[in-house]
């Protein structure tokens, strides 16, 4: 790799036409009961070799972005197709970074996923970091058939409050939607006193975290009961084991017929990723009958 690709974008010197803009199109499919992936890409924008540590059913694959971040004018575009009966795990191997954007450019990230019925996705990449001065845009759709089912969970950190670069300018956009179903956007605006620091906002936390399990159908109320009950005993036992300075609050609920949603917020990203990676796990076992098998890059 080139020893500029190691540096932070924000080090490197831009000029007009140097934007990076990559598109990634994955297409899952079952074949003699595995589930395969075959890939196109254009950009820096890659996909690693397929994994099956639980088997052939579920394959597992890492997306990566070499220049490990987005600065105003980069965009990454993700299509991703599963057909009947196929399983896909997709993560990432670190946060991705939205860096200050200069001259009011604006940074997106794009996954559009289309899911044939019985097929299931896990779409659990790690972190997206807002860095100060950021314009970024994040964005999410699902379109699932009925008999399609997904896990996917979208987590924000606002700044680098450790490192002494809070998040004091910039703005965050998200978009996150199960079309025809659900839909949540949302603008952070960092000089948005009451929304970063309110009572009613974010309250001082730089962490926002969501987990979302939807269907093509309705989900039975006996299986969201289970579902929500379970994570609901999850949540309580993390935010009293916490520690005080974490900040941890979360809560679950059923947002639609075909949607159940865990939103958590914390002041750090650890807390709140460390909750809902847990909560994927109970959900796995509690609406598909699966073990939790993480990612290997995970504990790397």
């Amino acid at each position: 790799m080139h020893p500029d690709l190691l540096r932070s974008p924000e080090r490197l010197p831009l000029s007009a036409g140097s934007n990076w803009r990559a598109s990634l199109a994955l297409d899952y499919t079952l074949e003699a009961q595995r589930s395969v992936l075959r890939y196109r890409h254009d950009g820096p924008l890659r996909i690693l070799k397929s994994l099956y540590p639980e088997g052939d059913a579920v394959c597992h694959n890492v997306l990566v972005h070499p220049p490990g971040g987005l600065v105003g004018g980069d965009t990454l575009d993700v299509q991703l197709r599963l057909a009947e009966g196929a399983h896909g795990l997709i993560t990432t191997p670190g946060a991705t970074r939205f860096y200050r954007s200069e001259a009011g450019a604006l940074a997106t990230q794009k996954l559009h996923a289309q899911l044939a019925g019985g097929s299931r996705l896990e779409w659990l990449p790690l972190e997206a970091l807002a860095y100060p001065a950021c314009d970024a845009l994040n964005e999410a759709r699902f379109e699932l058939a009925p008999g399609a089912e997904m896990m996917a969970w979208d987590i924000t950190a606002l700044g680098l409050p450790v490192a002494g670069a809070p998040f004091d300018r910039g703005r965050f956009a998200q978009h996150l939607e199960v079309c025809g179903v659900w839909l949540e956007r949302g603008l952070i605006e960092a000089q948005d006193e009451l929304l970063m620091n309110g009572a009613l906002g974010l309250a001082g936390r730089r962490c926002m975290a969501t987990l979302v399990f939807a269907a093509g159908h309705a989900i039975t109320r006996p299986r969201q009961e289970r579902a929500l009950e379970a994570v609901r005993a999850l949540i309580e036992a993390q935010e009293r084991e916490a520690a005080p300075e974490a900040g941890l609050i979360a809560g679950a609920t059923a947002a639609h017929g075909q949607v159940l949603v865990l939103r958590a917020l914390s002041h750090l990203t650890e807390p709140s990723l460390q909750l809902l990676r847990q909560a994927w796990a109970l959900w796995r076992h509690e609406l598909w009958g699966l073990s939790a098998t993480p990612p290997r890059i995970w504990s790397m």
